[in-house]
């Protein structure tokens, strides 16, 4: 679902962004302050920030992250919900923030703007990899789930104009509503991607914040929503999710990206931290997690806490 501005927009928005967004830091991870100090790898290491991006599936990643590494003794204070990728990434190549978790695919088409849409999933990670190594920034082990970008119909909308592909919404007499975030409008893995790949030219853009698209949808006030594949609301095929064939919203892997000098300063148990939760978190245990922050309403910190603590993590 993870423009993809112009640089004084983006500066401005960022500044007011960081200035509004919330700091966290977690108390709830007990064997912390239970384990011996020699015991803890991240004692007396540096300082860390770890920023997180504008959507529920961000904020439980970030709590994931930052729990985890508290626990072995790191000391991390959270910086959530920045904003949209752009705005994340100046957050972090300004050093406001020191890592932040994201998607490979949107590091390849929104930042590194590669022409070139990568293969497969391997193949963007490692693109992905080599765009932000040579900015100075480590890309670690991505994650098992694969979050896309996605469009999603009320199943009487497929129904009624035969839409199964995404190239299918030429189908649609006159204009159809699309809803999305507003950045969408000018990522390839978005307004552009279906212009250029699919033809589409009967778009009307309707600018929501992230969460807002599914009740759109469900008053009739969008046709097509812009959705993460790993979202709750997707659960039980109560929507149509359209088929991507031409591979516009590619491969998206989560991967904690971290500025090398701090990854040095903090030592191999930092990372191995790190790579340590990515490895567990797969599609069903993302997709339950949002869904108990979406629809059970729990707090991001405490759903991670729970996750955490059933790996073995905490």
């Amino acid at each position: 679902m993870r423009s993809r501005w112009l640089a004084v927009a983006t500066a401005l928005t960022l500044s007011t962004a960081l200035a509004a967004c919330g700091s966290s830091n977690d108390k709830s991870s007990s064997s912390a302050s239970t384990a011996t100090t020699a015991s803890l790898p991240g004692k007396g290491k540096p300082a860390v920030t770890l920023g997180d991006k504008n959507f529920t599936e961000q904020y439980v990643l970030g709590e994931l992250y930052a729990q985890a590494l508290r626990a072995k003794g790191f000391t991390v204070k959270v910086k959530s919900n920045i904003g949209s990728s752009e705005i994340t990434d100046k957050a972090l190549t300004s050093h406001q923030i020191d890592f932040y978790p994201e998607y490979t695919g949107v590091i390849t088409t929104e930042l590194a703007k590669m022409s070139d849409q990568p293969a497969s999933a391997q193949d963007t990670y490692d693109k992905a990899k080599a765009f932000e190594s040579k900015r100075g920034y480590a890309v670690l082990d991505k994650t098992p789930f694969f979050d896309a970008d996605g469009l999603a119909v009320e199943p009487a909308y497929a129904k009624k104009y035969k839409l199964v592909d995404v190239g299918d919404l030429k189908n649609v007499p006159g204009k159809f509503r699309f809803g999305a975030p507003p950045e969408n409008k000018t990522r390839y893995q978005g307004v552009v991607g279906m212009q250029k790949a699919y033809g589409l030219k009967n778009i009307d853009f309707k600018p929501l914040t992230i969460g807002l698209q599914y009740k759109a949808l469900d008053t009739g006030k969008i046709d097509v929503a812009a959705v993460f594949t790993t979202d709750a609301q997707l659960a039980g095929g109560k929507l149509t999710v359209l088929k991507d064939t031409k591979g516009i919203f590619g491969y998206q892997n989560v991967a904690p990206v971290v500025n090398k000098k701090v990854l040095a300063a903090e030592g191999p148990a930092f990372t191995a931290t790190l790579n340590a939760v990515s490895a567990k978190l797969t599609n069903a245990a993302m997709q339950s997690m949002n869904s108990a922050v979406d629809l059970d309403k729990q707090k991001p910190a405490v759903v991670a806490q729970k996750f955490l603590q059933a790996n073995g993590l905490l």
